[in-house]
């Protein structure tokens, strides 16, 4: 079976910008004038970087209390587990599942995803390629989703305001929650999905 000739052996480049196919020669595109090139420049560094980046800024993120809360004179800090179990206790169990799902599952799922690609493409493997290729597009999708448990908390915050013998503050940790969500998806941003065929079409 032939296989089809690559961009790179037209010599064509795809814009990043508008998608228009440019000669490899031309150093901006004839549609749009977005910069062209080949690759994302140095992907596996950045996106590693961001990646080990954003896991170090989630331990801060579940250990410093997310938000302060003051109920009759009496107040505490809770962190993102605390307040998963706080919500749970006082009856809010869907308040308590979303930020589980948000502030745990998600990030956990992004960093296990983004690890397994970076890890398997700087290994130049051919495990499959078509399944590492959907996961890159979840973990795309997922990400505009991630900046859930700070929506939730500033919900919260605002709601409890109107109660004038209770009151909620937003506290340090949801910073760094904050950090995280931004680290991973800048991360996601900066791989390069094309590297995960590369050993295929070398092979080829």
């Amino acid at each position: 079976m032939t296989m089809p000739l690559s961009a790179g052996q037209l010599n064509l480049v795809l814009c990043h910008c508008c998608g228009q196919a440019c000669p490899v020669a031309h150093a901006r595109c004839d549609r749009c004038d977005g910069a062209l090139h080949r690759r994302k420049p140095n992907s596996l560094a950045r996106a590693w970087a961001f990646l080990v980046a954003s896991l170090i800024c989630y331990v801060p993120a579940n250990i410093l209390p997310v938000m302060y809360t003051d109920i009759l004179g009496s107040g505490s800090g809770n962190t993102i587990l605390g307040g998963i179990l706080e919500f749970w206790n006082s009856g809010g169990w869907d308040l308590a599942l979303l930020i589980f799902i948000a502030s745990v599952v998600v990030p956990c799922t992004k960093f296990l995803v983004l690890g397994t690609l970076l890890v398997s493409c700087q290994r130049r493997s051919r495990w499959a390629p078509i399944e590492r290729g959907k996961m890159f597009r979840m973990i795309e999708v997922v990400g505009y989703w991630s900046m859930l448990d700070v929506l939730v908390v500033a919900l919260v915050v605002a709601l409890v305001q109107f109660q004038s013998l209770s009151s909620i503050d937003p506290r340090g940790g949801i910073l760094f929650f904050g950090l995280v969500v931004l680290l991973t998806m800048i991360a996601a941003i900066s791989f390069d999905p094309r590297i995960i065929w590369d050993s295929e079409v070398e092979d080829g």
